[in-house]
């Protein structure tokens, strides 16, 4: 086990490597001048040629490469141009939100699509699966931007159950914070919710016409005890497999759910460091990004170990 979650840490140095080049030349590519956005559209010639100087805009790209993987060895992601504060530390100030938005949209798309899939398929072929799979469907099918736009207008505008955006950090009101969460937690989980659905249906199905459930009917053991002890275990393992996929589409999902909801995450950082041509907070943001997303999948790889003992033996 010990060389296993070894071999995954070691795994992640060249995929956040990769990560990092790519967003460094795609910020290299990116058309506009820093320094006209710094200095304003009645700057000099001679104000531009000093900011592109002091931010070393005017150097090589192989040497701007060098400097930002020197820094980054080192725990320095830069500082922003136009924020004047250290990348980490503007980023870090923001990951909670997203954090908390994903995780929140992650554990009610788990919650309610394995529901649903039990109700289906224990109502195999019923007008009760249909309605719960056509909403499944329903689900995958609607963009997310719009279903938050209704969202807000039915419960936050009409009802008023909700504020229709901000962010109330959960050290200062724990009920504030649900409640600024809510919204946009549902929104972003409703599509992975119909997907965990659909999943744990088709592993339901699949198990209850195993011999072990016959056999366990037969011995007379509850129906209850049948369905969720028995086949639902076995019916959960790829949805295991699924929650770190899940988690890079949840993060980058909420992007749009934080500009819709006024949410003050990284990625509406990072969508207005873009506006700005404030590429180090845009490298330093896509890069903590993505290494949550990596080590996510780590957890889950050595999650799927622990419940499977099976793949330990592949592995």
């Amino acid at each position: 086990m010990h060389r296993f979650i070894l071999s995954r840490l070691l795994s992640a140095i060249p995929v956040l490597f990769v990560v990092s080049l790519v967003t460094f030349l795609i910020m290299w590519l990116v058309p506009g001048d820093v320094a006209s956005q710094i200095a304003g559209p009645d700057a000099s010639a001679e104000e531009l040629a000093a900011i592109r100087d002091r931010l070393r805009l005017d150097r090589p790209m192989y040497e701007q490469a060098l400097v930002w993987y020197a820094n980054l060895f080192q725990g320095d992601l830069g500082q922003s141009y136009l924020l004047n504060r250290s990348v980490v530390d503007a980023v870090l100030e923001r990951l909670p939100v997203t954090l908390s938005l994903t995780a929140m949209s992650l554990l009610l798309a788990i919650l309610f699509g394995v529901v649903l899939g039990v109700v289906s398929a224990t109502n195999h072929n019923n007008w009760i699966d249909q309605a719960t799979m056509t909403g499944a469907l329903l689900g995958l099918s609607l963009p997310d931007f719009w279903f938050g736009l209704v969202l807000i207008f039915f419960f936050a505008v009409e009802l008023g159950w909700f504020p229709t955006g901000g962010y109330v950090p959960f050290t200062e009101d724990p009920a504030g914070w649900l409640r600024s969460m809510a919204l946009p937690a549902c929104t972003l989980a409703l599509t992975q919710m119909g997907v965990i659905a659909r999943m744990v249906r088709s592993g339901m199905l699949e198990q209850l016409g195993q011999d072990y459930v016959r056999t366990a009917k037969a011995k007379g053991l509850p129906r209850r005890l049948v369905l969720f002890k028995h086949a639902l275990r076995n019916a959960l393992i790829p949805v295991i497999t699924l929650i770190g996929v899940m988690t890079g589409i949840l993060l980058g999902g909420a992007v749009v759910i934080e500009v819709v909801y006024s949410l003050p995450g990284v990625g509406r950082l990072i969508i207005g460091a873009i506006q700005n041509r404030d590429y180090p907070i845009v490298q330093g943001g896509l890069l903590l990004t993505a290494a949550v997303f990596v080590f996510v999948n780590i957890a889950v790889d050595i999650l799927y170990t622990v419940i499977d003992p099976r793949v330990r033996n592949v592995r």
